[in-house]
């Protein structure tokens, strides 16, 4: 016959069984919060035509910042969408890869919009200065007043608490300032290029993203910007015994990613919870530029569709007023570009799983809080 517990060893067995269960309540109760946001984190995306993926074709703009025309599309949709390729674009993948399905652009018109999973709010041509294309473009400030919509939306169908926890689980991704640099070429300019330009251009995206924190946003994605020289619609800049990339843009580009990497570091160091993960966009498409074969690919500079020296003249589609003709290429998922300023969905889909499977922190963002 078993001997009775004395009373400290009850209160020992006790104790242990009290832990056990507090422990295990404490995992289920963590393991449900992580399986309701695993996968399922909310995407809002801010930026330019690497992410626009048609609300260009719902504003007075021109064709220059439109791509709803053929043979933009033909590869994946068959038909033109708006976006800047051949086929679908990083945030497509993205959306992809965190189980989301492809969000349409903001503005287009529907009479059941819904935004739990997100919501893209891109605009080609757009800058992180407002004097960027101003007019034809949805600038940032307007691109944060959508979102801000879309923040009233949530609320008013969820409640302040539900809706708050969308937005602080959510990623908010981003790409943006190649244009505040690009226009310096392709308008005639008078802005001086100075270290400050590129501090102003960080400077106005970290106000967004500082707006966007005090919302409740905690969790953010950045692309650097390409070597900006190297795109097919400056390198032709540069006279004709030289094929190199511009080393002025590229060189501008370089200054502009040196002050972004600084500018989020600070801002980890001073915004509490603010977590972020920063794409090396620049060394992924130059590394592809040059060798292009290592990426199973035979084209790294000449664009699959334009016209003139390394097709730079951005005629595709023959909608724009730079000119009416343009050739294509055969074969698109051999190209690095699709046309003077943009990139193939082959390379798009590269780097999309670059950013999810790589060494960075992206894919993690998409983890609960």
């Amino acid at each position: 016959m078993a001997k009775p517990l004395g009373t400290s060893n009850f209160t020992l067995v006790l104790i242990i069984f009290l832990y056990l269960l507090t422990y295990c309540f404490h995992i289920h109760i963590v393991e449900c919060q992580c399986q309701k946001t695993k996968g399922k984190a909310s995407l809002f995306i801010f930026g330019d035509s690497f992410f626009d993926v048609g609300n260009n074709n719902y504003i007075n703009t021109t064709t220059l910042d439109q791509a709803n025309f053929e043979p933009y599309g033909e590869t994946y949709f068959k038909f033109p969408t708006g976006r800047f390729s051949d086929g679908r674009l990083i945030s497509d993948f993205i959306a992809e890869y965190a189980k989301l399905p492809l969000l349409p652009p903001f503005l287009q018109p529907s009479s059941q919009h819904s935004y739990y999973n997100g919501a893209n709010f891109a605009s080609a041509g757009a800058g992180a200065l407002v004097t960027t294309f101003q007019g034809s473009v949805i600038d940032m400030e307007t691109q944060l007043k959508n979102f801000k919509k879309v923040k009233s939306w949530l609320r008013n169908k969820l409640g302040k608490g539900k809706s708050q926890n969308i937005l602080s689980n959510a990623v908010y991704l981003f790409s943006i300032g190649t244009n505040d640099y690009l226009s310096l070429f392709v308008t005639n300019s008078s802005i001086p290029i100075s270290p400050q330009y590129q501090q102003m251009v960080v400077g106005n995206l970290t106000t967004i993203v500082q707006e966007i924190y005090k919302i409740g946003g905690r969790k953010f994605g950045f692309l650097n910007l390409g070597d900006l020289g190297c795109l097919p619609g400056l390198r032709m800049l540069n006279s004709s015994n030289k094929n190199g990339c511009l080393e002025k843009a590229s060189n501008m580009a370089k200054l502009h990613n040196v002050e972004l990497y600084n500018t989020l570091l600070k801002m980890e160091k001073q915004l509490k919870g603010f977590k972020y993960s920063l794409y090396d966009f620049n060394s992924s498409l130059r590394e592809r530029i040059d060798h292009p074969s290592k990426y199973g690919l035979k084209e790294g500079k000449i664009a699959c569709c334009g016209i003139g020296r390394f097709r730079g003249i951005h005629s595709c589609g023959g909608k724009r007023p730079v000119g009416h003709k343009f050739e294509l290429c055969q074969n698109p998922n051999m190209h690095v570009f699709w046309d003077s300023y943009h990139l193939t969905e082959t390379i798009y889909h590269q780097m999309a799983a670059e950013m999810w499977n790589g060494s960075s922190t992206f894919k993690s963002l998409f983890q609960c809080l």
